[in-house]
């Protein structure tokens, strides 16, 4: 059975733990662990602590990427980011200049961002119960830094809203589907690059904002075509 998770070293004043091995390597086994009455297969939480050290493995090789003309850039994607502006601005564009299909799509793509926010930041996160990285200990390069979130980690609520949209939006209007993948694409690395979440949190994030988007897109389809 892996080592409880609880407790530990409090937040730094970034955000981040001052433990950077165990809630990487041990948290998704400890909170199957927590969830599951009973012991586990030991098999089974070695597989899951194999995913762990890949996941650190891999945040760690992004920081460790030469590439100081990509700092900046990365700072701006991810605090543009917040609270779905783009997609919000993306949305009103469609709605104004699209006629009938891109104000299908404008509300195609904020009904999924909003059903995603939902999913993510309330079941998902609470569940997960994951701290964020500990920049300093795995090395990401200050220049890097945007202020640490003060919510749990996994799965990546940027990550999400922008698979959620691109999704939703692509449905619609199938024209729009490369470039807003791009877009969500770049988002979803800006969190990793700047190092507020795992490759992992944003994998699933981006997983789960596709699954949601695309079924509010259906969703929002045949409500508009109905009516």
């Amino acid at each position: 059975m892996a080592e409880p998770l609880g407790g530990g070293p409090p937040p730094a004043a970034d955000g981040s733990t001052t433990d950077a091995r165990e809630p990487v390597e041990d948290w998704l086994a400890q909170r199957i662990a927590d969830a599951v009455p009973g012991e586990q297969p030991e098999a089974l939480l070695r597989a899951l602590r194999t995913l762990g050290r890949w996941d650190r493995r891999a945040y760690e090789s992004v920081a460790g990427w030469s590439t100081p003309l990509l700092d900046e850039p990365m700072r701006l994607v991810a605090q543009v980011a917040n609270h779905s502006k783009p997609w919000i601005a993306t949305a009103a564009v469609l709605a104004t200049f699209g006629g009938r299909r891109g104000r299908t799509a404008a509300l195609a793509g904020l009904a999924a961002v909003a059903a995603t926010s939902f999913v993510v930041n309330q079941p998902m996160k609470r569940a997960g119960d994951r701290r964020r990285p500990d920049r300093h200990a795995l090395q990401v390069p200050v220049p890097r830094w945007v202020p640490m979130p003060t919510s749990t980690s996994f799965p990546s609520g940027h990550s999400a809203s922008a698979a959620a949209f691109a999704a939703a939006v692509g449905h619609v209007l199938p024209e729009l589907r490369i470039p807003l993948r791009g877009a969500a694409a770049l988002v979803a690395l800006s969190r990793v690059y700047t190092g507020v979440h795992y490759p992992g949190d944003v994998a699933v994030g981006a997983v789960t904002g596709a699954v949601v988007g695309r079924s509010a897109a259906g969703l929002v389809v045949r409500v508009t075509t109905s009516s």
